[in-house]
């Protein structure tokens, strides 16, 4: 029963959090354009923080890989490690707007 239940499980789960994350990288492409008419000096710091925010993106792209591929046995400590980086992502990315 948990062999057929975990596959979909698991689909649901990378599948969401794909939006999730297709979402999150999309509203900071448009950031990243409104930068664009930022002076420099703001330019800079803006640039830097996109940075950072742009490994955490591919922190949680490259941890969603491991899951979608990962053995049963693996998965639940992976989706506890997705969560987290979830969620430091999007407190990234929600103080990061609130300081333009």
């Amino acid at each position: 029963m948990s062999t057929t239940t975990m596959p979909t499980k698991r689909s649901e789960y990378t599948a969401k959090m794909k939006q999730e994350l297709d979402t999150l990288n999309a509203r900071m492409d448009a950031l990243q354009a409104k930068a664009g008419q930022a002076k420099a000096e703001a330019r800079q710091k803006y640039n830097s923080e996109m940075s950072k925010l742009r490994h955490q993106s591919t922190l949680a792209r490259t941890k969603l890989e491991e899951i979608s591929v990962a053995g049963e046995e693996g998965w639940d400590k992976l989706m506890a490690e997705m969560e987290k980086l979830r969620d430091a992502f999007v407190h990234s990315f929600r103080y990061f707007k609130s300081q333009i």
